[in-house]
């Protein structure tokens, strides 16, 4: 585990609504937890992002909002999880440009540069885990 648990909120992902919800609520998150306006802006574009992956291609699930403290840092940690097709090939689902859909096929690879800690549990026809955490 990357730290200590403070505090968690779930948000569900089954509609573009929710897509929208993340975002509000992800915002709320960070801008309570005074991230600067680079990181707030960083951290809400990777939440939109997976969320909207979370969607698209794991035909819905969760999120799973968690302050995170280590030591003197604080962090956010993002879980997004869904019950979908899985991811078949990671490394290639990584890469820039790659898309099964009508993206520009950024939505993985950026937001896994947009956050500091990246990991992606997958099994095909059982579902995906992404957890991202951006510490302070």
């Amino acid at each position: 585990m990357a730290g200590t648990v403070l505090k968690t909120e779930a948000v569900p992902v089954r509609s573009d609504a929710d897509v929208v919800m993340v975002r509000q609520r992800v915002r709320a998150w960070v801008n309570e937890m005074q991230f600067s306006l680079v990181d707030q802006t960083k951290i809400v574009t990777a939440a939109s992002e997976l969320a909207r992956n979370t969607l698209e291609h794991g035909k819905g699930g969760k999120l799973d909002i968690s302050m995170l403290q280590n030591g003197y840092r604080k962090g956010i940690q993002l879980v997004f999880s869904d019950d979908g097709p899985g991811i078949p090939d990671v490394r290639l689902a990584l890469t820039d440009g790659y898309t099964t859909g009508s993206g520009m096929g950024l939505g993985l690879s950026g937001s896994k540069r947009l956050m500091n800690e990246f990991y992606i549990q997958t099994e095909v026809n059982r579902g995906t885990t992404v957890s991202c955490i951006r510490w302070k």
